[in-house]
């Protein structure tokens, strides 16, 4: 089992969430993720994440499968612009690969901010640590696994 993978198996343990983890085979867009576990694209939340052009530092927008990081609107919410995040960024604050970023088991705190849209279903699908592997949360738990805070940033 790969060790990011078992991050977040663990990180949801922690939390007292007892997640399935499901293998697809194909995971590399939001729709492909959807028709592979039979939800709605809005169900899947994508991990987006920027980097702050002030502080350096990685930031996490969780957003519905369907909808678009506005630009203007996340940096407005950041409380600095934002740029794009390399992978090298990505994997040395969240631990994970661009494709597989996981709401939850980052190797350290990320700031987070969340999609309302996400709220509105009774069940998300969110990447479990690698590319072909998800799990299935009720939203009302991901304020309090990520510390996100919920935001219109969608375009």
């Amino acid at each position: 089992m790969s060790k990011s993978k078992t991050r977040v198996i663990r990180a949801l343990e922690a939390a007292g969430i007892e997640a399935e983890i499901v293998e697809l085979t194909e995971a590399k867009t939001a729709q492909m993720a959807a028709d592979g576990v039979g939800c709605e694209l809005d169900q899947i939340a994508k991990s987006i994440i920027f980097r702050g052009e002030e502080s350096g530092a990685a930031i996490l927008f969780l957003t519905a499968g369907g909808n678009r990081v506005d630009d203007l609107k996340a940096s407005a919410i950041a409380g600095e612009p934002l740029g794009k995040a390399d992978a090298a960024l990505i994997r040395a604050q969240t631990g994970f690969a661009i494709g597989g970023v996981a709401p939850v088991g980052h190797l350290t705190p990320i700031r987070a901010f969340l999609d309302p849209r996400l709220m509105e279903f009774d069940v998300i699908w969110a990447a479990a640590g690698t590319p072909h592997h998800v799990f299935a949360l009720d939203p009302a738990e991901l304020p309090r696994l990520t510390g996100a805070q919920t935001a219109d940033f969608t375009a």
